[in-house]
């Protein structure tokens, strides 16, 4: 575990996933968040959870064709049924294998009941 957190998904974005300025699309590494966020928050919740929120969203450089994804996630806050996850997105680029920070958000997920009605978390 480093500073960031785990890393909960590594991926290596396709072809399929350029936008029009031949980087990757935004949308794309959204989704790896909410998909990397949920499976903490799921743990944390110990059940299904929803995105309710994104904030604090900061992208700081463009990804490529070629990077190595890695989703860190780690749990920044918690209430009585909703858990907010700090979610950093670094790319591991070229030859050299050089770490690049790509982005970074916050997201916050509300744990839910059978009825989809939002449910207190469990105790630590």
């Amino acid at each position: 575990m480093t500073e960031r957190g785990d890393v909960i998904l590594r991926v290596m974005p396709q072809l399929t996933d350029i936008n029009t300025n031949g980087h990757i699309f935004g949308g794309w590494v959204l989704s790896q968040m909410d998909i990397a966020g949920g499976i903490v928050a799921h743990r944390i919740a110990q059940g299904p959870v929803a995105t309710v929120a994104i904030e604090s969203m900061k992208f700081i450089t463009p990804i490529l064709l070629g990077d190595i994804v890695s989703v860190y996630a780690i749990e920044e806050r918690r209430g009585r049924t909703s858990v907010a996850i700090r979610i950093d997105v670094v790319a591991t680029r070229g030859r050299q294998r050089e770490q690049v920070e790509l982005t970074s958000g916050v997201y916050t997920f509300v744990a839910l009941d059978a009825n989809h009605r939002p449910r207190p978390l469990p105790e630590d």
